[in-house]
Parts: structure tokens; C-alpha cells; sequence
């Protein structure tokens, strides 16, 4: 079986991406043998209230059993926004959103802000997953109107909110800058509900990630549409005998994440 824990809907105002309906995911998923996958709206990163593309998430999925058997939707959540805690309520209630995004770096707050804590902690007590993405795009490429180089994420930047509330879980996703730690913030990570997907650019040497931190933080991710779909299992498939058995590579194509979500 094969989990892909990070994908989306929806548009990048700055540049076109192609694969960004249900339809047409589902046709990729189908082609390179993915079950099912997470899913946000990309929409709900730019727009003023993001619970409406959380409402386009949901129609969309809704449209077809199709959709509804092979994804499972995350919604994007911004925690300065007046009525976040409705949002929060209807999409994991009302909607059965299975987990959250956050991107502090467009919504424009820090993990340490009262609000983004206590979302998170209303996340764990619902025992859904919390998903930071470290990069959407590459910087160095991309519109003036976008976010700068100097607002993409190193992987020591996520743990001020898990030290925060260290009993939630956490998706950390596209990890395309440094992995480079130090031992309280290796041991932090590794004590911590957390998975870190295939996707980035810096997941070059997943046998030594994996030797680092444990074959139980790590699961298939695409990044898609932004990120090509297969790049991901790549990494996963590439792994030596001495680096990954066959049991742990099936932990990485989808075990891990039926543990995450709970499927």
C-alpha cells in the first residue's frame, strides 16, 4: 500500500500548476500506484479566511465516492484569524477533516503565538495530526510577491511549537534546507509524535535520516502538484538492503502514516 502524506488542490497564484483537481490527482495517484492521499487547498494559504477553501475541499471530495474512498483532507487553519476557532470546529467536526496545516510564514505569526498554541493543543486532544510544510516553493525562482529566501524553514525551526506542546503529532513536510540539530533538539524530534516526508529536497540521504532519528519518522510524500510525484518514492525505493529492510520500507510507504492517521 502506498500513503501519500502531502498533496493538494487548489492554485499557486505565481505560477500554473497542472494536477490540481480531484480528477486529476486521483489520475495521477492511479498512475504511479498511490491508494490514497492527504489533501489541502492550496487557496487557503492566500485567502483572507481560509475556511473557504477548506468549503471548496470539501464540495470537491463530496462530488464523487471516488474521492471520498481515496482522500483525506487537512484543513488550513490560521490561528490570528477572529474566528478560528468555529473553523477549527467545523472543519474537523461538521466536515470530518482528518488533521490541520498551518503556514505561520503567509498567515503571518510565529509557532510561539498564544493562539497557534492553543489550536495545536485542541488539535491533540482531538488526536489530529498538525502539518507544517518548511518550503512550498523555492524562493530563488519565484514572484516578488511571494514570500523571500529568508522566510524558508530549517528543520530546528519547527521545534519551538513542539517543545510547546510535545504530545501532539506533527507532519513535518518538504524539508528542502538543513537537518542539522543538536542533540536536545535530535532527542526532542525523536521522542515526539512526528513524520517527516520524502519530499524535500534535503530527505538526499534517507538511510542516515533514518539511522538518525528512527524508522518510525519518516512516511511517502509528493509536495504534488508543486513537487513532481514520484521523487518521493524514489527515495523510499532507492534505499540498500543495510539501510532499509523490506518490513521497514512498508513502514515508509504507508505504515507509518495508517499509524499517524489512525486508517
Amino acid at each position: 500500500m502506498l500513503i501519500d502524506i502531502n498533496s493538494y488542490m487548489g492554485h499557486w497564484p505565481f505560477r500554473q500548476r497542472k494536477y490540481n483537481t480531484c480528477v486529476t490527482r486521483l489520475e495521477r495517484m492511479n498512475r504511479f500506484g498511490v491508494d490514497l492521499s492527504v489533501v489541502s487547498n492550496l487557496n487557503g494559504i492566500f485567502y483572507k479566511n481560509p475556511q473557504s477553501a477548506n468549503e471548496e475541499l470539501y464540495h470537491e471530495i463530496r462530488s464523487s465516492k471516488l474521492f471520498g474512498d481515496r482522500f483525506i483532507p487537512f484543513a488550513v487553519i490560521n490561528p490570528i484569524y477572529a474566528a478560528w476557532r468555529s473553523q477549527f470546529e467545523t472543519s474537523t467536526g461538521d466536515m470530518g477533516m482528518k488533521g490541520i496545516r498551518l503556514y505561520p510564514g503567509y498567515h503571518g505569526y510565529d509557532l510561539t503565538n498564544a493562539s497557534c498554541v492553543e489550536l495545536v493543543k485542541r488539535s491533540r486532544d482531538r488526536g489530529l495530526p498538525v502539518a507544517f510544510s518548511l518550503r512550498m516553493v523555492d524562493s530563488r525562482p519565484s514572484s516578488w510577491m511571494d514570500l523571500g529566501i529568508k522566510k524558508e524553514w530549517v528543520l530546528k525551526d519547527i521545534t519551538p511549537i513542539i517543545r510547546a506542546v510535545p504530545d501532539a503529532k506533527y507532519l513535518i513536510l518538504n524539508v528542502a534546507n538543513s537537518t542539522l540539530l543538536s542533540e536536545e533538539e535530535t532527542t526532542l524530534l525523536k521522542e515526539t509524535d512526528v513524520l517527516i516526508d520524502t519530499s524535500g529536497r534535503n530527505i538526499l540521504d534517507l538511510g542516515e535520516l533514518i539511522k538518525t532519528f528512527g524508522k518510525d519518522k519518516f512516511a511517502f510524500g509528493t509536495h504534488s502538484p508543486i513537487l513532481d510525484d514520484v521523487t518521493g518514492l524514489l527515495r523510499i525505493e532507492s534505499l540498500r538492503a543495510p539501510e532499509a529492510d523490506a518490513a521497514t520500507k512498508e513502514m515508509l510507504r504507508s505504515g507509518n502514516a495508517k499509524r499517524m492517521l489512525g486508517i
